[in-house]
């Protein structure tokens, strides 16, 4: 896929903020649409995900901590974990939450859907090229007194 080129006087004077803001509706909005396909939501997946990477670890209180500051919907991680549960996608043993066989395949299914999605938003855009607008992001944020840490 080619864009237009433009003068980096051009470029430079436009808004961060517009082009931010695209950036996300484009990309998360991709995921969503992703995701909806196995009738699942970001906070669906990030729940699939952390709870697969420590098995047993998580319990209802700890996760939804732990999940929050990606929440920008306002979600009651409550209502996601029951309905993982419900599904059979999720167990909940002593206090902590596991996935179940086929919670795990729904989240591979889900897994491979979303690699798709990444590797199409990177097609053409090297490495380098992509660190470095990560920075730049990164720094804005920072200059601005927000957290740049990697979550």
């Amino acid at each position: 896929m080619t864009i237009k080129e433009y003068t980096q006087e051009q470029l430079a004077a436009q808004p961060i903020g517009y082009w931010s803001g695209e950036a996300y509706r484009a990309v998360v909005g991709r995921i969503r649409a992703e995701l909806a396909v196995e009738q699942l939501t970001q906070p669906h997946w990030w729940t699939l995900n952390h709870v697969a990477g420590a098995p047993g670890r998580w319990s209802r209180t700890q996760l939804a901590e732990r999940l929050a500051p990606f929440d920008d919907l306002d979600i009651d991680f409550g209502e996601v974990f029951d309905d993982l549960v419900a599904r059979g996608w999720m167990s909940e043993q002593a206090d902590t939450l596991s996935l179940t066989e086929a919670g795990e395949a729904g989240r591979l299914r889900a897994k491979e859907r979303n690699a798709r999605a990444h590797e199409q938003m990177h097609q053409g855009i090297a490495t380098e090229d992509y660190v470095a607008a990560l920075n730049v992001l990164r720094r804005m944020i920072a200059n601005l007194g927000g957290n740049s840490d990697l979550p």
